[in-house]
């Protein structure tokens, strides 16, 4: 398991590479904007053709997140599905694949705005969730402290040996820490827009996902 171990209001988290959040002292993995079956509702729209089987991939990322962990209890911080009642369309063997994932595991959707709650599958469906001194919902609340959200995909890019280098990231500073979307073919928000340089204090470090998750300063515009 690779990630970048850090301390956020007395929890002691890991960032692994993958953009999933792991806390050991309650086995638990975090995970945000899985956004399943996006590559099907863009079709059906006439949009963009995405591979078809970004469902897969990111269950298979999740699998294994979950094997290296042995988390016992998941959360989802919303856009779990990429629109309300998505998650009925999905492929059988898709629909099995998280029922499997879910066996034996204490697991909570958290309400996203592209889905209020798949309800149709297993699991507690929560607007927010409360553990310790941590508050998880989705979108982050300027007013508050101590949250885990997601939502704005955040993404940063970095300048080496003169080449520009953009990588998904975990954005944290002393009153929030926001995740990187999870789902293959996701996009992502800037850390350097002016919506995540407001929300984020000037202190902030932004965790790099990939091969070796490492902290640098936020970028900023």
């Amino acid at each position: 398991m690779t990630g970048h171990v850090f301390s956020f209001h007395n929890a002691d988290l890991v960032a692994l590479s993958s953009g999933a959040l792991f806390w050991p002292d309650h086995a638990l993995l975090v995970v945000s904007d899985l956004h399943f079956g996006k590559s099907a509702r863009l079709s059906s729209m006439g949009g963009a053709q995405l591979p078809p089987y970004e469902t897969r991939e990111t269950l298979q990322r999740l699998e294994t997140d979950l094997t290296q962990t042995e988390a016992r209890k998941v959360i989802c911080l919303g856009d779990s599905f990429d629109a309300p009642e998505v998650e009925t369309a999905l492929p059988e063997q898709d629909r099995l694949w998280i029922t499997k994932l879910q066996a034996g595991r204490d697991w909570v959707w958290i309400e996203g705005n592209h889905d209020p709650g798949p309800v149709a599958l297993g699991g507690a469906h929560l607007a927010e969730h409360g553990i310790d001194a941590l508050t998880f919902r989705h979108i982050a609340d300027p007013e508050q402290s101590g949250e885990v959200s997601g939502h704005y995909h955040p993404k940063a890019r970095l300048s080496l040996r003169g080449q520009s280098l953009t990588r998904a990231c975990f954005l944290v500073d002393q009153d929030r820490l926001i995740l990187p979307a999870y789902g293959a073919y996701t996009g992502g928000l800037r850390s350097d827009s002016s919506t995540l340089c407001d929300l984020m204090r000037p202190d902030a470090q932004a965790i790099l996902t990939g091969a070796t998750p490492c902290a640098i300063p936020m970028p900023r515009r």
